[in-house]
């Protein structure tokens, strides 16, 4: 299980505007190189978005999927990477003052990753979340405060 936390100086209604943003998720996703809306509308619960993950001449295309949503405070996901397995990310978004505290759980369900999950993958998907709270964090912080405050 890797849980990480990121204080993000902005309002909740900030952070969920950007995660509630399907063409938003490749910018702060860490790996994520492209992502497009597939099934539903996003973040209801099934709806879904491919994305594209590239690392050197190699590309991956995964799904991710939400199990379940509860505006402005809860996002579950299912991300499916194929041949990689699948994991649940459960992403918390917490009013703490004026700001925000994100919350991300990450567990292996299937495939190499449910199968071989062990500290050290779990350090791993610590490196992962870090980066990718720190780019979620710049996203929100930098975004013009009418957008968030329509969302």
């Amino acid at each position: 299980m890797a849980v990480r936390h990121q204080l993000i100086k902005r309002a909740p209604a900030a952070v969920w505007a950007v995660l509630s943003d399907a063409s938003r998720y490749a910018d702060w996703v860490v790996g994520t190189a492209d992502s497009r809306p597939e099934e539903g509308r996003w973040p209801e619960p099934e709806s879904t978005l491919a994305y594209t993950v590239r690392l050197g001449p190699w590309t991956l295309n995964g799904r991710t999927v939400v199990r379940r949503c509860e505006p402005p405070e809860k996002l579950e996901l299912e991300v499916d990477s194929g041949p990689l397995g699948t994991a649940r990310i459960a992403i918390d978004v917490r009013p703490w003052g004026e700001h925000t505290l994100v919350i991300v759980d990450e567990h292996p369900l299937a495939g190499p990753g449910g199968t071989l999950h062990n500290a050290a993958l779990d350090t791993f998907l610590q490196l992962r979340h870090r980066s990718m709270l720190n780019r979620l964090a710049t996203v929100v912080e930098n975004a013009p405060r009418e957008l968030s405050a329509r969302h």
